[in-house]
């Protein structure tokens, strides 16, 4: 019998290699003949770069860069993975949100120079690939902050409010690798969808700001068509980050790819799951959106392909029993029995995934 663990992180609480660990732990206390193999996952946001370096035993590369405002300055880093010599950036870590406190909130100001940063960096270490995180962002300066890191220019400074773009020149000496923008959205930069208007009050924009933040986005977009030659103003993803998307593939040649896709290609799921006859996932919350292009639906995607049975056990459930099996999933457990608390399941979660592990193989021993 052989099982493979796949787990996303439970964002604030457990990463996803510790995840897979416990539920290991649980399944080997009942089952110790059992064939375990631990494959952290993430689907392109936070948490990308840790399951990385656990399924492919990759180092980090720390750095100080410039952080979402200007003035400031953040420890940051990248993951880097000798072998292939490939190179994952979160610009999570360097431009995320969760850098600032509330009232520092400011996307008119908020950059994403501290990633393109960290590009640099990667590019200067040799990356022949660079895998760009693009979940989480402080920013709404459709990578324009990034792109002047890499030595781009232009005509307006990045912060400036005044929403116009003068001519791009791009940098003299810069030889980019292949970068993939690992996204788990669909939005375009501009309109109703786009990264102002969806995601602009979450990072602090008043609707007077929004407008700001619109017009400047749509000015950049029309920038890069007449000058660059590239029309991506709604390009599916290219408002993932603030745009930050779409400044990697108008000015670093990016591609956007589904986030879980390439990371499960990357640590070679697939190929894990060949012989496997479970894989086991899942996140803290396993509801409709775990289903759409997240983790759960990626893992469950290539079980079926593989022949192999899904299981998810998650910190809370939030679907029918007729909804998780129409997904192809088989077994499914929750942290958070009826009557506990979520700060009950969270703090004993180490416990409960234990458990869950347990439950698991006893199943299978019957």
């Amino acid at each position: 019998m052989k099982v493979v663990l796949a787990f996303d992180s439970f964002k604030g609480n457990l990463s996803a290699c510790e995840v897979c660990e416990i539920v290991r732990d649980g399944i080997l206390s009942v089952r110790p003949d059992i064939e375990t193999v631990i494959l952290p996952m993430a689907d392109g946001g936070e948490g990308t770069a840790d399951a990385m370096m656990s399924a492919l035993g990759g180092e980090w590369i720390p750095m100080t860069v410039t952080g979402p405002l200007p003035s400031m300055k953040v420890n940051a880093g990248f993951a880097w993975m000798p072998e292939s010599k490939t190179a994952v950036v979160e610009m999570a870590k360097a431009s995320g949100l969760p850098l600032l406190r509330p009232e520092e909130y400011n996307p008119l100001i908020a950059t994403t120079y501290g990633t393109g940063e960290l590009i640099k960096a990667a590019i200067e270490k040799g990356a022949q690939k660079i895998l760009l995180t693009v979940g989480g962002s402080a920013t709404v300066d459709g990578g324009v902050g990034a792109a002047e890191a890499l030595g781009w220019r232009h005509g307006i400074a990045a912060f400036d409010f005044f929403p116009m773009f003068g001519k791009f020149e791009p940098p003299e000496r810069l030889k980019l690798p292949e970068i993939d923008v690992l996204c788990d959205v669909t939005n375009p930069l501009c309109g109703p969808n786009g990264a102002a208007q969806v995601y602009g009050p979450q990072k602090g924009a008043t609707p007077e700001m929004v407008e700001v933040l619109e017009a400047r986005l749509a000015n950049l977009s029309d920038a890069v068509k007449e000058q660059l030659g590239k029309d991506i103003r709604d390009l599916p993803g290219a408002g993932a980050a603030g745009g930050l998307a779409f400044g990697a593939v108008a000015f670093m040649g990016g591609r956007l790819v589904r986030g879980v896709d390439a990371v499960m290609d990357t640590i070679g799921l697939a190929g894990a799951l060949k012989d496997a006859d479970w894989v086991l996932t899942g996140e803290g919350k396993f509801d409709s959106q775990s289903l759409q292009g997240k983790v759960v639906d990626g893992v469950a995607r290539l079980a079926k392909q593989a022949g192999a049975k899904t299981g998810v056990i998650a910190g809370c459930l939030r679907l029918t029993e007729p909804e998780w099996r129409a997904a192809g999933v088989l077994f499914v457990a929750s942290l958070q029995p009826d009557g506990m608390s979520t700060e009950e399941s969270i703090r004993r979660s180490r416990e409960l995934l234990f458990e869950a592990g347990a439950v698991f193989a006893k199943g299978l021993s019957l």
